[in-house]
């Protein structure tokens, strides 16, 4: 277990480096949240209706469970299929290192990539639309466990769906509309009871409509709550169902993942 815990913690590091190395994919991790918030955030300046809720506040919430999305699954979904075109994941698969090590070095990444976007989208938000933070600490604990269940459940679909697309080159293609369709039906850019009922009944199977009400919940006043579709946050169904998407991911990833492309021995 030793050796396991210490080649994990020097996988991480190497897939650290990788990911910063890469300027143009870390910019556009760090940056594409920022400037959607910027960009929302001063063409919808106003407030929700009669609520007195910003839409910056609003907004905020939603691009928080979106960079679940981006730093999880749309970055492993298409980080993995490069690696196995370009034979990294082979060469790794014949190597005498714990294969666990190699899905920890992309855990790490995810969580420090999730941290540090976080830290620039709250920055931005109390500095450029004066967002008020939450100040009571069960919020923030409740940001804490939906920011780690989603992580998981995103990162193990990250991993699953990285099988789908054919070759490395093409999988932004793939995974860039999924996850900008799931923003568009799952209260990310507009208002969630605004969106038409089949709208939210697609957006209520996956996780990103749960994570997006969940970060509601915690960045919006107590008052909104009656704004939710079922009058209240759902925290409880919030976690079932992201629960249920770690399982669902967890069990994909352990049948579908590949470390050499379809069709080669």
């Amino acid at each position: 277990m030793s050796d396991l815990v210490r080649i994990a913690r020097a996988r991480v590091g190497i897939e650290l480096k990788q990911f910063f190395r890469d300027r143009e994919s870390a910019l556009f991790n760090f940056m594409l949240p920022m400037v959607l918030l910027v960009v929302f955030g001063s063409v919808f300046s106003g407030d929700i209706g009669p609520t007195g809720i910003s839409f910056s506040q609003y907004f905020l919430a939603g691009m928080l469970a979106s960079g679940v999305l981006y730093t999880a699954f749309q970055n492993l979904a298409i980080a993995i299929p490069l690696e196995r075109d370009d034979g990294t994941l082979k060469r790794l698969q014949g190597l005498p290192m714990p294969k666990a090590a190699y899905f920890a070095g992309k855990v790490g990444t995810v969580l420090v990539a999730y941290v540090a976007q976080v830290a620039v989208l709250l920055a931005v938000g109390v500095t450029f639309f004066g967002i008020e933070l939450p100040t009571d600490a069960g919020r923030w604990l409740t940001f804490t466990w939906v920011s780690l269940l989603g992580l998981t459940a995103a990162t193990l679909l990250g991993i699953a769906f990285s099988v789908v697309p054919k070759q490395g080159k093409g999988a932004s293609a793939i995974v860039a509309p999924i996850v900008l369709v799931l923003q568009f039906t799952s209260g990310v850019f507009f208002v969630f009871t605004d969106l038409p009922e089949w709208m939210r009944l697609f957006a209520s199977v996956f996780p990103l409509k749960w994570l997006t009400q969940a970060m509601r919940s915690v960045f919006l006043p107590a008052s909104a709550e009656a704004l939710e579709v079922a009058g209240s946050w759902e925290l409880g169904m919030t976690a079932l169902v992201l629960t249920a998407w770690c399982v669902v991911g967890f069990l994909a990833a352990v049948r579908f993942f590949r470390w050499t492309p379809r069709g080669s021995i």
